[in-house]
């Protein structure tokens, strides 16, 4: 039985599930992180939006950035001791019409676009043919509205099998008030986590460097912001249908 981690970017899971993925394959469960927004970016010029993101994470071009976000994802999974699935959708930052439109040159905490009405149910296929009869899937609660959060959970929900939700880092340390609507009528389960797992989830999320400042900061930050949600429980807290 393999545990796929969906993320809607090459950050979210290790970002939420480090140690548990970290803790499962020390045990020697497989663990597969399946990024649904890692597809390149379409040509033509990038939103105020997406210029601001990329000061940030210190890369010019798109194309850099989504090759820079790849190369980390695959460091972070390794340092957690997952394997890695990347899918074609690009970021939401990045996404167009089909007359070239840029969807979300604004802002990302937004209804979905009319233009992608169903692109929850064409990641669903996505993830269908990739999936075995035992997967373990573990989706995105969408804490913080994120709308790419958004559309990955609404594509695990299709899905033809029992889901598992992880709660969304940063925004559930940031805004912990979003969880009770987001799980209501769920089951949690706590997954007890080690010094040891906790070291190799603060390694994991700090081979993402083009992401550190915008999420945290600074490095130290991330360590310290990690350690202190860590301590609240001592372990990861997923959830299920009841």
């Amino acid at each position: 039985m393999r545990w796929i981690y969906v993320s809607p970017h090459f950050d979210d899971a290790v970002l939420s599930c480090g140690s548990l993925i970290w803790e499962q394959t020390k045990k020697g469960i497989p663990v597969e992180i399946w990024t649904v927004c890692a597809g390149d970016a379409p040509p033509g010029p990038l939103s105020l939006l997406a210029m601001v993101c990329h000061q940030q994470w210190g890369i010019e071009a798109a194309e850099d950035v989504v090759t820079a976000r790849r190369i980390e994802n695959q460091e972070a999974a390794a340092l957690v001791g997952a394997e890695t699935v990347n899918f074609s959708i690009p970021d939401c930052i990045y996404r167009r019409s089909p007359t070239g439109e840029l969807l979300y040159p604004e802002d990302v905490f937004v209804p979905i676009h009319t233009f992608e009405t169903n692109l929850d149910a064409d990641i669903a296929a996505a993830l269908t043919s990739e999936l075995q009869p035992d997967d373990k899937v573990v989706s995105p609660l969408a804490i913080g509205g994120h709308l790419d959060h958004v559309l990955t959970r609404l594509a695990a929900e299709h899905l033809d099998c029992p889901i598992w939700y992880y709660a969304d880092i940063p925004y559930i340390i940031n805004n912990p008030e979003m969880l009770a609507s987001a799980t209501k009528g769920l089951k949690e389960t706590l997954y007890p986590i080690s010094e040891k797992g906790l070291g190799g989830w603060q390694s994991g999320i700090a081979a993402y460097a083009t992401q550190i400042q915008m999420l945290f900061e600074t490095g130290e930050k991330m360590q310290e912001a990690i350690r202190v949600y860590w301590e609240g429980q001592h372990g990861v807290l997923l959830w299920s249908g009841a």
